[in-house]
This record gives C-alpha cells, structure tokens and sequence, in this order.
C-alpha cells in the first residue's frame, strides 16, 4: 500500500499546485485557459488504435514511422515493450480489456460475439458507479456489425457503463451509425463515395484488402479516424465541471482496408517528403497459409510491399498526430497535470511475414502491442519489459482512480511499477483464439521471459526461444521437453 499513499499525496500537490496556478492567472485577462478543476482522482485518456503492431514506432530504428508524440509520451511517462493482448482479434481482445479478464472468461469468443455485461460489468462501469463521466466514441466492438450499432451511436450505453458515447463501428459509412450520417450530411454528401471505396477494396479481399494503396477519395476532414478523434474532442468539452472522467477513443487505422488521404500520400510518396526505406516482410513466400485467404494468387513485389507499409505507416502517424493534437487540448482545458493518457492497440498485425497477413495467429506481430502512459503518479522515462497484458489496463485504471478492483478480476494493476518500472508484474502471459487459421480450431499460447508455447495452431506443439529467435524461425519444441512440459501446465 505505500506506492498508493505516495500517489495520493502527489495528487494533493498536484490539486494544490493547480489552485495556485488558477488564482495566479486569474488576473491575466486570458478567457481561453479555464480554471482547473480540483479534483483528487485523475483522468483518464486511453486512445486505443486497431491493429498497431509493437514494432511499428519511431524509436524503432528499423522502421522508419515518424511517432513524435508517442514518443514524446514515453519520454514523460511509461513504455512497456513486452505488452501482449489475451485475444488477437478486435472483439475478443476488447472484450478482455472491458472485463480485465482472460479470454475463456471474457464473454465473447468470436467477433460476432456479443459481449455479456450483464455477467461481466465493465470496467467502465465500475469508474462511472465511482462518480466518473464516463465517455467512448469509435469502435469499441464489445458488439460487432450492424446490430451493434443504431444513428444516435448510443447502444448498450448504460449497460456498458458510459455516461455519453458514440460509438460508430468500421471504416464503412453504414446506414446504422453516426458516421454515414455525418457523411450524407456534408456538401457535397460523401457517403456513397467512400463505401463505394470501401466495397473496391474488399474485392478480391485476399488482393485488395491490403494491397489497394491508391488514396481514398474523401479528404482529411471526412477521414473516419479524423472524425472519431474530432468526436472525442467534443465529449471532452461536455463533461460536467467537477467531475473526473474517464474517455476511451477507438481508433479504426491501422487496420486494413490500407486507405489513406491525399495528405497522407503526398507524405510518404512525395512530394511533400518521401519515405520509402521499409524493410520486407520476414520470411515470405507469398503463399495462402491455415486455408486462408491471406496471399494474393501471385505473391506481391517488393514495390507493393513497400506501398502497403507506406500506407500502414500513414495511418499510424495520423494517429500519432492525434496524440499530440489531444494533450494540445488537455493543456487548454488545464488539464494535462490531472490526466492520465495512455496509448495502445487491440492486436497487431502480421503484414506478410511467414506469409500471414491481419491478425488472429500466434505470432509476436500479431498479439504483440505497443503501451506506453504518462501522467499523475507515473516516473519520467520508464522503459519496462515486465510481461503485461492489454487486460491489465482494467485493474491499473480502477486502482489509479482509487476504485477498488473486484476480486474475480484476472486483470492485474501496473501501479506498482509506474513510480521506477521496475518489480515483477506477471511471471508469464497468456492469449487463446477459437479461429479457422488453427489446424485444432482453437489455439493457446503462454510466454514467460524467454520462451514461448504455442498449442494448437499447427499439427505439432511450438516452442520458441525470443530471445535467441525473435522472428519465431525455428520450432524447438523437441530438443527442450522440460520447458514444454513446464509451460504445459501453464496453459488453461
């Protein structure tokens, strides 16, 4: 219990800090910097992004994806490099984080699941019973497809535990969800124009999905991820004085179609500025793998890989800017002192290596995941590679905000680590998928510090030593029994 005593004493430095900063601008005749509200529980702003893999970040030197405000965020706050997520696809691993639970216990197995929050509250819920505001907008994707949505962007608010939300699903423009609406609504309308875009680029899906680069026809200002982040901003600016809140903006990029604006383009293929040195799929082929559809009938040239990696990176650094464009406003509101920000992403994506694309495999690219928070309570420049999993932003959220965890929460807190990274967090980490890309139907996995076991995904068990093959080249399974059999039993 000491870090939590120390956190709250900083909380009372920072609240009385804020007091005097207010009454000293009080007289400076500056109408656009409000007074900072005097609370002693933080904010919370976690911006979670749809298939950002762990490597694809300007501090990796390999790839070159300008993150300047996540970086940044690192610098001041906290960076797990070893973050995995329970489930690799959106639903399953959302739902994961909704509930701070593992993947058998989560509710949703698939993503046309539909998540149980009468079985599971939120952790949201649990913040909003607390006195939080409570807010979301994007794509949560606790229920995925068209029944999930409704216009106003409201469904299973209360349920979920949101005091205001829209929630707007996929990329598409659909006539279910706020988005088209907006879209229809402009002058000229754009509706038709982007799912007509949309509906090019799932067909072939197995070509198009990754490997149609040309930009979108819509500008910046219609771009959904824009538009998402805009809509965050505006239930930002609604929240009751006096409350602490807590917002979670779902981000649709990087996730496939690899549609990008004209902007977007022009900053990576010229000629505004040109990046073009990004290195090429691991271990590819260019063939179908698991009885997916997850190749082109000719494998992609160099040229294309390179596009398509220009286009992911794109979206990538239109989030990044996005970061920075939100802690811009925390700072206007006087809030930026009082609020947690956090960066993450529900999976990662395989972007051709071994010949897999998307998600939904075993893989490090696929379950691996950047996180990195700053704020209140949190040391400058922690780089920590304790074994974390994206469920256990659920515990650390309650514990930061001094709501007491629920006892059958799989989710553990971060707390502890946040004041020096340093300590033991997990001694090992789990994921498991029911999918048709696993030869048993389902695959599960657990990983300690240096091995990884997977069961089910192919024929034969694998063991991976990461720290000696990072790229999971060779299965040595059968030289090392007693690591298999020790992680055996790890396994649920």
């Amino acid at each position: 219990m000491t870090s939590r005593n120390h956190l709250l004493s900083r909380r009372e430095v920072l609240v009385s800090g804020a007091a005097a900063t207010a009454a000293a601008l009080a007289g400076c005749g500056d109408a656009q910097i409000p007074g900072p509200r005097a609370i002693r529980r933080p904010n919370i702003l976690l911006l979670i992004s749809d298939q950002h893999r762990f490597d694809w970040m300007g501090r990796n030197p390999d790839i070159p994806v300008p993150t300047p405000h996540l970086d940044a965020l690192a610098t001041r706050g906290a960076d797990f490099t070893r973050a995995v997520v329970p489930a690799p696809v959106c639903g399953p691993s959302r739902s994961c984080l909704a509930s701070g639970m593992e993947y058998e216990n989560c509710t949703v197995e698939r993503n046309r699941d539909v998540y149980n929050a009468a079985l599971r509250p939120t952790f949201y819920k649990h913040l909003h019973d607390s006195g939080y505001h409570t807010m979301a907008c994007g794509k949560i994707d606790l229920h995925k497809g068209p029944a999930g949505r409704r216009p106003d962007g409201k469904l299973h608010m209360e349920e979920w535990g949101f005091s205001d939300m829209l929630i707007t699903g996929s990329k598409g423009g659909g006539d279910s969800e706020p988005y088209g609406f907006w879209l229809d609504s402009l002058d000229p309308p754009l509706k038709d124009i982007h799912n007509a875009d949309i509906e090019e680029r799932q067909e072939p899906r197995h070509v198009n999905w990754w490997g149609m680069t040309d930009p979108t026809p819509i500008g910046d200002h219609a771009y959904k991820d824009n538009y998402t982040a805009r809509t965050g901003m505006e239930l930002l600016d609604a929240v009751p004085d006096g409350n602490p809140w807590f917002l979670i903006v779902n981000f649709n990029g990087p996730h496939p179609p690899m549609d990008i604006t004209e902007r977007m383009e022009r900053e990576y293929r010229g000629p505004d500025r040109v990046i073009e040195d990004f290195p090429q799929p691991h271990n590819y082929h260019g063939i179908s793998r698991g009885g997916q559809l997850l190749a082109p009938p000719s494998p992609f040239t160099p040229e294309h890989h390179v596009r398509i990696r220009q286009n992911y990176a794109a979206m990538i650094e239109n989030i990044d800017r996005w970061i920075g464009l939100y802690e811009e406003r925390l700072e206007e509101r006087g809030e930026l002192d009082d609020t947690i920000v956090i960066y993450t992403s529900d999976h990662g994506e395989m972007l051709g290596d071994h010949d897999y694309w998307g998600k939904g495999a075993p893989q490090e690219a696929s379950w691996r995941i950047p996180l990195v928070m700053a704020g209140p309570g949190i040391a400058a420049g922690i780089r920590s590679d304790a074994l974390v999993s994206l469920m256990d932003l659920a515990a650390t959220s309650l514990d930061c905000a001094e709501v007491g965890v629920p006892q059958e929460m799989q989710s553990r807190s971060l707390r502890p680590l946040l004041d020096t990274g340093r300590g033991e967090h997990r001694e090992h980490v789990r994921s498991a998928l029911k999918t048709g890309k696993a030869v048993s139907g389902q695959f599960r996995v657990v990983q300690d510090h240096r091995y990884k076991l997977v069961d089910g995904f192919h024929e034969e068990q694998e063991l991976y030593d990461l720290e000696a093959d990072p790229w999971e080249d060779e299965n040595i399974a059968a030289a090392h029994p007693d690591v298999v059999a020790r992680l055996e039993k790890l396994l649920v």
